[in-house]
C-alpha cells in the first residue's frame, strides 16, 4: 500500500480512498438454500415451538463448544440469566463485571435479586481486568461474569485463579467471541459455564437465540429449571431439583425457536470455514496498518496462540496522542468521507446508566441496584477512570467476511490516509463530546 502522506483528505474536497464496490463483502450471515430447507422443514411440519430440533442442535453445539452439555434459550440474555442462576445467584448476592459492555451481560441479575459490581477493563484488549478484580469482591460476591469483549479473549488464567482462590464461580459471556482462542484453549471452556446471543448480528448468528454450555450438571440443571418447563422431568438428576419437576421454578419459557435451531444447525457445520476467512481477511486489515499512528489493532499478539474467533462488531484502539490530540470523533469524521463508514466510541459504560443508580424496577422503594443489598455498591462517574476513558479511545472499523485483498486495502488506505494527513484535521477539530458510542446494538458492518 502506498503512502499517504500530503494526499487531500476526501473531508476537504480529494479523491476517496474507497473507490471499489465491495459487493456482499459486509453481508451477514451468509444465508444459502440449505439454511433456507432446513426453516422451511420446520416451517411445513408445523414444529416451531418444539424442542426435537433444538435437542439435536444442542448436543452438536456441545461437541463443536467440547463441553458435556449445552442447552438452548430464545435469547443470549435468557442464557446469562440463566447461568447466573445455574451457579447458585440470589438475593442479596453480587456479581462482578465489566462496565464496557452491553447490558445483557449483567443487569438480569436484578431478576433474581441480586447486583452488579462493575470492575475495570484492560485499555488493550477492553476485558475485565484482572488486577482489578480483588478491589471488587466481597463476601456477597458469587461470581464473575466474564465479557470476551468485541471478540477478544480476557486474560481467563489469573481470573480463574482469583475466582477459585475465592470460591467464586465463573461465567464467560461469548456473545461475541464464539470460536475465539485463549492460549489455545476455546472459550467458553474455561469458566464453569458460558453463556451467549447467537442473534442475527453475530458471528456466529442463527436468529434471535442464546445457548448455554457448561460441563458441570447441576449447573445445566439448575439453568434447564428456570425456563423449560417441558423438559423439567424425570430426566433430572440432581435431588434437590427432582421435588419441583414440571414447573418452571422461575416461571419463564425460554425455549429456543426451532426456525433458529434448525439454521443453526446449518450455520455450525460452516462456522469454521467462514470465521477462518474472516480472521485471513481482518488480520490483513490490522496488518497493512502496522505502524501506522493513531491507530492501534484490537487482537491478540501474534505469539500469542490466541484468536479473536468471528471479529464480531470490531474495533480498533485509538491513540490520539500520537496524531496531536486528534479527537476520535473527528477521525473517524475524515475516515467515513474517505468511503469507509465508521463511528467513534463502544458501549456507554453502564455504571454511569440511571438504571443502574436510581431506578426503582421492582418497587422497593429504593433504587433496585441497592435494593437487597447492606452497602451502597453504585460507582458514580470518576469511579471507573480506566472505563470511562474508553469510548474516546476505540472507533468501529469494517468487518470483512471474505478475504479480497484490493477491497480490504482500499479500506485499510482509509485509515492510513487519515493518519498521515491529520494536522489538516486540528485546525476544525471540536472535540469529543462527554457521552460517546451507545447503550444498545453496534453497526454490523
Amino acid at each position: 500500500m502506498t503512502s499517504s502522506a500530503q494526499e487531500v483528505l476526501a473531508l476537504y474536497g480529494g479523491p476517496k480512498a474507497v473507490q471499489t464496490d465491495p459487493g456482499d463483502m459486509f453481508d451477514w450471515p451468509i444465508v444459502t438454500e440449505e439454511d433456507e430447507q432446513a426453516i422451511m422443514d420446520v416451517l411445513r411440519k408445523r414444529a416451531m415451538s418444539g424442542t426435537e430440533i433444538t435437542e439435536l442442535f444442542e448436543q452438536e453445539f456441545a461437541q463443536w463448544q467440547r463441553t458435556q452439555y449445552a442447552l438452548g434459550f430464545s435469547s443470549g440474555t435468557a442464557a446469562i440469566q440463566a447461568a447466573m442462576y445455574g451457579c447458585g445467584v440470589g438475593v442479596g448476592d453480587e456479581i462482578i463485571c465489566q462496565s464496557l459492555t452491553y447490558w445483557a451481560s449483567c443487569l438480569q441479575v436484578y431478576s433474581l435479586g441480586g447486583t452488579v459490581v462493575f470492575a475495570e477493563v484492560d485499555p488493550d484488549n477492553l476485558c475485565i481486568d484482572p488486577a482489578d478484580l480483588e478491589n471488587r469482591i466481597s463476601s456477597r460476591t458469587k461470581a464473575i461474569v466474564v465479557v470476551h469483549y468485541l471478540g477478544h479473549p480476557a486474560d481467563m488464567d489469573p481470573i480463574m485463579e482469583i475466582a477459585g482462590a475465592h470460591g467464586i464461580k465463573v461465567i464467560e459471556d461469548v456473545s461475541h467471541a464464539q470460536g475465539a482462542l485463549y492460549k489455545g484453549r476455546l472459550v467458553g471452556t474455561i469458566g464453569d459455564v458460558a453463556a451467549m446471543s447467537l442473534m442475527s448480528g453475530k458471528s456466529l448468528a442463527i436468529g434471535e437465540a442464546g445457548i448455554l454450555a457448561t460441563d458441570n450438571l447441576e449447573i445445566y440443571e439448575r439453568a434447564l429449571t428456570l425456563g423449560h418447563y417441558e423438559r423439567y422431568d424425570e430426566r433430572i438428576q440432581t435431588e434437590a431439583l427432582k421435588a419441583s419437576a414440571g414447573l418452571p421454578s422461575g416461571g419463564y419459557k425460554y425455549r429456543m425457536h426451532q426456525m433458529s435451531s434448525a439454521m443453526g444447525r446449518v450455520q455450525l457445520r460452516h462456522y469454521d470455514e467462514r470465521c477462518a476467512e474472516i480472521q485471513k481477511a481482518m488480520n490483513y486489515f490490522w496488518d497493512l496498518l502496522e505502524g501506522v499512528p493513531g491507530v492501534k489493532a484490537h487482537r491478540p499478539a501474534k505469539d500469542s496462540k490466541s484468536t479473536m474467533g468471528g471479529w464480531y462488531a470490531a474495533h480498533g484502539l485509538y491513540r490520539p496522542e500520537e496524531l496531536g490530540g486528534l479527537s476520535v470523533t473527528k477521525f473517524c469524521q475524515a475516515v467515513s468521507a474517505e468511503g469507509c463508514g465508521i463511528s467513534p466510541g463502544a458501549n456507554k459504560p453502564l455504571h454511569l446508566h440511571a438504571v443502574f443508580n436510581e431506578t426503582d424496577v421492582y418497587g422497593d422503594g429504593k433504587p433496585t441496584r441497592i435494593a437487597h443489598s447492606d452497602r451502597d455498591v453504585r460507582q458514580p462517574r470518576g469511579t471507573l477512570p480506566v472505563t470511562e476513558a474508553m469510548p474516546a479511545r476505540c472507533y468501529s472499523i469494517p468487518w470483512f467476511k471474505h478475504y479480497r485483498p484490493q477491497v480490504i486495502e482500499e479500506y485499510a488506505a482509509a485509515f492510513r490516509k487519515v493518519a498521515e494527513n491529520h494536522e489538516r484535521l486540528l485546525a476544525d477539530d471540536p472535540g469529543d463530546p462527554e457521552d460517546m458510542g451507545g447503550w444498545h446494538f453496534f453497526r454490523h458492518r
